[in-house]
């Protein structure tokens, strides 16, 4: 849950994730409003999911390698005074690690592979 990370994750809808994969991801419509990408680190996915997500079916994880986005990452203070990595830039399909559609295990998401 720091700069420390390496991989970070975007929740995504099945029509934000095509737009991902054709490389033209620019961010879903909160994303857009505030001016980045939102991503939340591992510990901070499960809260995400509950907080901005409940109800929501269909939802994919994307792993996001933050080593590839350069300077458009920025770790900046959000919910709780946490550290979250903002992306300014659009995410591409490059960026990705791997994904999954979303799963839970024991209370938690299960993180793509």
């Amino acid at each position: 849950m720091s700069p420390t990370d390496k991989i970070a994750y975007k929740i995504l809808t099945p029509k934000q994730f095509a737009a991902l994969l054709e490389d033209h991801f620019t961010g879903a419509p909160v994303d857009i409003a505030d001016g980045y990408i939102h991503l939340s680190t591992a510990a901070q996915l499960d809260e995400t999911l509950r907080k901005h997500f409940t109800g929501q079916n269909d939802l994919i994880i994307a792993a996001v390698d933050l080593a590839a986005l350069g300077d458009t990452l920025r770790w900046e203070v959000s919910r709780g005074g946490q550290l979250f990595p903002h992306v300014y830039g659009p995410l591409r399909r490059a960026h990705v690690l791997a994904h999954a559609p979303l799963a839970w295990e024991n209370g938690s998401a299960r993180l793509p592979v």
